[in-house]
Parts: structure tokens; C-alpha cells; sequence
């Protein structure tokens, strides 16, 4: 029988089958994927054989094949450095999820994020929540971000889950396909799933004022079936995210602005630092290419996965001077 993985708690999978019913699962010995050194070999959005296993009193599946994926994102593993959690596969769509102070989402971590989407292969939209709650101040840092975005080429929305503001056009968005939602934690994921489809009611908390961080909710990623032809993957806030597996040469492809100017570097494996007519550090110098973004890419290159930036939009307000001298 073959269907599709719903939920993973780690040794037990909830898997909807192709008749429409669910299976709990679990896994027929240890899969070793080719290529990929993961410590969940099977992932929400997996399409899976299994077999019925059949007892006294209840009847389960034994995963037997994963199908190959046509895409899946990852993030470093918390504990294992050296090896990746695959987050969830077969995705068609990625919404990341972003909030100014409520809690402060970094440029690094954005930008690590859609690098990682990049790479994967995996559209990615980025949604600015909560816009009900911003204030002159952090509304002028969140109109910046979106002109940043927008100009290199990424599909920005601004929403509010409370107020109800951007929640059709997201649906629009996610009608046929399989979205996933992610960022960190208290960003409000299951909050704006909750808005769209209310019969789910999803947990939710409330963000501490004096950490300004969220509590995880989520424990585990898991697919809903939605009301209006959608399938949406919520997953577990995230704190930090690891760049897994690229060579430096690559890393610049990720970088839409950057990948765009590559030919007209002087050197074909020009890195962007030190090089001599380099066509990114021109544009760079001529606010062409915003200075979050560059050092986001350094950060990356150098392979500084571990540090993120505690000023949360100093960079982009950096960046954001500079432009208006």
C-alpha cells in the first residue's frame, strides 16, 4: 500500500493512505537514504510503501520503501553537526514566516533560510506577521525588508492574523499545493493556520515580554488537509539554521542578486571579497545590493553557522543610512 507521511514523532509515522485513511506506521528496520547523512530518514511529505501488520487487537503498517523525493528542506542537526535534520519533502511552496520585535527575526536567519530554499530547489515566500502590532518605528524597519526582498525578486506579504489582513491573498497562494510554513518560534504559524482553517485549532501561546521569544507549540511537523483544495505543513519553530553541505564556490548561485552578476566578475571563481573587479562588490558599493545581504553571505562562506546576530536589523538600518545619505 502506498501513501503519504502526515506526522513523525520519531518511531511512529501517521500515514494517509491513497483510499483517504490514516495509518499509524513505523519503520521496517533503519533506511539508509544515499547521500544524505540524516538523522530522520523519513520525513513529513514522504510518499511511502507499507505493509499491514496485523495483532489481536489493532492493525499498524511497516514502512517498506521511501519513494524518491523532488525536493526537501533541511537544517543543520541540533546535537550532530555533522549530520541534517530534514525538516519536511515534496514541498511546492514555503511561506517564512517573519516578525520585527515579536520576537525579532534576524536578516542573517532569513537569509540563511532562503539560501537553504535556494538550494533546494524550493519556492519561497516570505510572510511579515503580526503587522497589527507594529509600531512607526518598527513598521518603517519591516516596509525595508519588504523593499529589499521585493527588489531582488522574492514574493512578500504582509499579514495579520488577528485583524484577518492578507489571509485570502495567502490562500490564493496555497490553493493546489503543498505549503509549508516555518520560522521561529512565537512567529505565529499556528496562529495564522488556525485563522485560515478554524475547525483545526492548532495550540498557541503568547510571546514572554521579557524574552520577546515564543514557546514551542509545535513539536513535531505535521500535514493538515485543508478546506480550500491546500495541504499545509506546520513545523516546530526554528532558533537557528545551519548551512548543511556547500562548497563556497556555490554558495554566491543562492544569492539571486549575486547570481545575476557572476559574468561580469573578472574571474570566473571570483568569491566576492578580495578579488579585483568584482561586478557583486561594485554593485555593493553603489547600493545596488543591500549590505545585510553581502554580510549574510560572508557569514555563510566563512562558515559562521553558530553566531547569529543579536542586533537584530542593525545591519539593514546600516545599509538603510547609508542609502539615505
Amino acid at each position: 500500500m502506498t501513501g503519504t507521511v502526515y506526522k513523525s514523532t520519531g518511531s511512529w509515522y501517521t500515514v494517509k493512505a491513497t483510499d483517504g485513511t490514516f495509518m499509524e506506521c513505523r519503520m521496517k528496520g533503519k533506511f539508509r537514504l544515499k547521500g544524505i547523512k540524516s538523522t530522520n530518514p523519513i520525513a513529513v511529505g514522504d510518499i511511502i510503501d507499507y505493509e499491514l501488520e496485523e495483532t489481536s487487537d489493532t492493525v499498524t503498517g511497516l514502512i517498506t520503501k521511501i519513494h524518491n523525493r523532488k525536493n526537501y528542506i533541511v537544517r543543520k542537526s541540533v546535537n550532530l553537526s555533522k549530520q541534517l535534520h530534514i525538516i519536511a519533502s515534496n514541498i511546492d511552496r514555503v511561506f517564512l514566516l517573519v516578525t520585527i520585535n515579536n520576537p525579532p527575526t534576524t536578516t542573517s536567519f532569513i537569509d540563511r533560510f532562503l539560501v537553504t530554499a535556494e538550494a533546494y530547489g524550493i519556492e519561497a515566500i516570505i510572510v511579515f506577521n503580526k503587522i497589527d502590532t507594529l509600531t512607526e518605528a518598527t513598521l518603517d524597519e519591516q516596509l525595508y525588508l519588504q523593499h529589499i526582498y521585493t527588489e531582488i525578486g522574492y514574493q512578500c506579504l504582509r499579514v495579520s492574523s488577528t485583524e484577518g489582513k492578507g489571509i485570502e491573498k495567502l490562500k490564493e497562494m496555497m490553493i493546489g499545493k503543498v505549503s509549508m510554513f516555518s520560522g521561529h518560534s512565537g512567529v505565529g504559524k499556528s496562529t495564522l493556520v488556525n485563522a485560515m482553517e478554524p475547525t483545526l485549532h492548532l495550540k498557541t501561546t503568547v510571546i514572554s515580554e521579557q524574552s520577546k521569544q515564543g514557546q514551542h507549540t509545535t513539536t513535531f511537523a505535521e500535514m493538515y488537509d485543508l478546506s480550500f483544495d491546500a495541504q499545509i505543513i506546520d513545523t516546530p519553530g526554528i532558533k537557528g539554521f545551519g548551512i548543511v553541505d556547500m562548497e563556497k564556490s556555490e554558495i554566491s548561485g543562492y544569492f539571486p542578486e549575486f547570481f545575476k552578476l557572476q559574468d561580469k566578475c573578472k574571474f570566473n571563481n571570483c568569491l566576492h571579497k578580495e578579488e579585483p573587479q568584482c561586478a557583486v562588490k561594485e554593485a555593493l558599493e553603489n547600493d545596488e545590493i543591500a549590505w545585510s545581504r553581502y554580510r549574510s553571505y560572508l557569514q555563510i562562506l566563512e562558515g559562521d553557522d553558530e553566531h547569529y546576530r543579536t542586533d537584530v536589523y542593525g545591519d539593514a538600518r546600516e545599509a538603510s543610512d547609508e542609502t539615505r545619505k
